[in-house]
């Protein structure tokens, strides 16, 4: 008995009506992108391990999938390591190449490479898969699109403003109706741990607090202490779990909470800034929120710190982002400051679906089927098919002369709109008749007429 087939978890299939809807949601992101001045530029699907690890915290690297080698490369694999119990390192000489983990650690590595092709800033958008050993769930699979746009080559909070103004663009244009733009600060979380005495802690500090929505303050607490902090830190920590009031009244409280903190006061200054800038343009529906909790437990922010929500939805994030200031010089190219976002599309897929906003002209349906009543009519409509398809009616004809009943089967199965029946009579008076398979209405009509009507 044959073995049924079946794909890896975490894995999913597309049928024609969702790729059409994918598209839809890339097209719309794209269209954004390039009005705001991105260019786009593609890297390859696997990297060298090399060029990932260690870019992504002790937690990221745990989930980039490892590409086994082949052949006599087999042979390197560190056996002492296997011996000694370390088996990150016996896996990390199993494998010279990685699947990309996400878009922005390649895409410091091609602004290296290529540092003399490009002018700077260097304003780049991408959208392609990455693939995540991650637990699959509801939201969240192991290979799925990221839409990234980034620039680098400028610290300037311009394009923090831009980049915010392109999340609203982008979720208005796909109707989504209420979500929330979520903003915080590198700088003020470096601030946190430097007045709680825990500066050497930082990293381990912002993986915890940025699990707030999802283990609550007690799996917070619990976790840093797990990490070695003090019960000090922690009593000046737990205050900033529970800050109340709107944007302005937040930042107004961490100001007076990092009074004595150089680079925490840096932080908030810089997001005072964007957000001025932000209202003086307006948005069309985000609304926004300063969230000192938001860390996103990536090693390489530095400055703002961006995530998207849907409201009313459960699901997670469906954007994020931040400035990432020297990336690049993890591969010997200092001081280029960089910032960027990511548009999970997936999620956004998502999203669209369970509140049922795709537009109903987003489909795959073919727009005209010409139905096959025998070798002279085959014939006449091929060439009627041809001259449909150079004015961009999509067309096809039955392939073979079959019961009716066979036909509009297909017909319906594929969700055609119309079908045209050509038959002797048809063909001496050199006319269509188009049927509309949602209403049931026949119309004979010229070649030209029917144009006009199929795309009207």
């Amino acid at each position: 008995m044959a073995q049924k087939p079946s794909i890896a978890k975490g894995t999913r299939d597309f049928l024609p009506a969702e790729v059409a809807k994918r598209s839809y949601i890339f097209e719309t992101i794209r269209k954004s992108f390039e009005t705001y001045g991105f260019a786009p530029i593609e890297t390859p699907s696997f990297e060298l391990s090399s060029t990932l690890l260690g870019k992504y915290g002790e937690e990221g690297d745990r989930l980039i999938f490892k590409i086994l080698n082949s052949g006599e490369k087999v042979r390197k694999a560190d056996v002492t390591a296997l011996e000694a119990g370390n088996l990150a390192r016996f896996s990390n000489s199993l494998a010279e190449k990685a699947l990309r983990y996400d878009l922005t650690v390649p895409f410091a590595r091609f602004v290296v490479q290529h540092q003399n092709e490009i002018s700077f800033p260097f304003k780049r958008y991408q959208i392609q898969p990455v693939w995540r050993a991650d637990r699959p769930q509801h939201g969240r699979y192991q290979e799925f699109y990221q839409c990234d746009a980034d620039v680098v080559g400028s610290d300037s909070l311009l394009y923090e403003v831009d980049f915010i103004l392109l999340f609203d663009e982008v979720l208005t244009s796909l109707e989504i109706p209420d979500f929330t733009i979520k903003l915080n600060n590198r700088k003020i979380l470096t601030g946190i741990a430097e007045l709680s005495g825990e500066t050497d802690k930082i990293i381990p500090i912002t993986v915890a607090i940025d699990k707030l929505d999802k283990i609550g303050k007690e799996g917070v607490v619990k976790e840093l202490k797990e990490k070695g902090l003090s019960d000090d830190a922690l009593n000046k920590i737990e205050p900033l779990f529970e800050l109340k009031g709107d944007t302005k009244t937040r930042l107004s409280e961490m100001k007076a909470y990092l009074k004595t903190s150089e680079i925490g006061l840096e932080g908030i200054a810089e997001l005072e800034d964007v957000l001025n800038r932000v209202e003086m343009l307006g948005l069309k529906r985000a609304k926004i929120e300063f969230d000192v909790t938001l860390a996103r437990g990536l090693n390489y922010y530095t400055g703002a710190i961006f995530e998207v929500k849907a409201n009313g939805v459960k699901m997670g994030s469906i954007c994020g982002g931040g400035r990432y200031d020297d990336l690049t010089g993890v591969f010997g190219m200092k001081g280029m400051s960089g910032v960027g976002i990511s548009f999970g599309a997936d999620r956004i897929y998502d999203v669209i679906t369970e509140l049922d906003l795709f537009p109903d002209e987003v489909d795959n349906r073919l727009d005209l089927l010409f139905v096959n009543f025998g070798t002279k009519e085959e014939l006449h409509c091929l060439k009627l098919v041809k001259r449909m398809r150079i004015e961009g009616v999509s067309s096809e004809l039955y392939p073979a002369s079959v019961k009716m009943k066979k036909q509009m089967k297909y017909a319906n199965d594929r969700g055609v709109k119309y079908i045209a029946l050509i038959g002797e009579n048809e063909i001496e008076k050199n006319m269509l008749l188009i049927k509309d398979m949602e209403t049931g209405n026949q119309l004979e009509l010229s070649f030209d007429a029917a144009v006009a009507h199929l795309k009207g």
